[in-house]
């Protein structure tokens, strides 16, 4: 059965972006293997303010070559006919999505839609890159107020030139 992941960047003070959704902060440690964690994935996840902050930064809102489903009550279908929105049932989508054939699933962002599934039990791991640095304010890893949620440590590695800590958690 395919995994949903929860693989993400994160400052020191807990924030996955900046006040303005930022992410220059983030440190490409050329240590870390992205192609080979990318193609680790063939789905990914977006919240309705994940997907918009990337339609910003210019494209689709994905990444090419994964499927893509945006989780939004608000977005309209048609007007995005490059993405699924799901709009309801999200626990149904996850279990039908977890159960067909293809890599683990990707959960890209954001805390809201973290929080949301990790409450009705849809997230199997958290994966945290820990960056060195605090930015004091921005978007928070999960959106409080969360459910509380017990996490097993799984794997670990420190990255000495750049500082980056990552941490790989199974949920309970």
């Amino acid at each position: 059965m395919r995994r949903i992941r929860y693989a993400v960047a994160m400052s020191l003070d807990g924030y996955i972006a900046g006040p303005k959704g930022e992410a220059d902060w983030i440190i490409m440690d050329p240590e870390i293997d992205f192609k080979g964690l990318f193609n680790q994935f063939d789905t990914i996840l977006l919240g309705r303010r994940t997907f918009a902050a990337a339609r910003k930064q210019g494209g689709a809102g994905g990444i090419p070559g994964m499927k893509t489903y945006v989780f939004s009550r608000s977005l309209r279908p048609n007007d995005h006919p490059g993405v699924t929105v799901v709009a309801g049932r999200q626990k149904e989508r996850l279990k039908e999505l977890k159960l067909m054939p293809g890599k683990d699933i990707w959960l890209m962002g954001g805390g809201s839609l973290f929080g949301s599934l990790l409450e009705v039990g849809m997230v199997d791991t958290v994966e945290v890159a820990v960056i060195p640095v605090v930015l004091g304010a921005g978007i928070p890893l999960i959106t409080p107020p969360a459910k509380k949620a017990a996490l097993k440590l799984i794997k670990s590695r420190v990255y000495r030139k750049s500082g980056i800590v990552s941490l790989e958690y199974e949920v309970k």
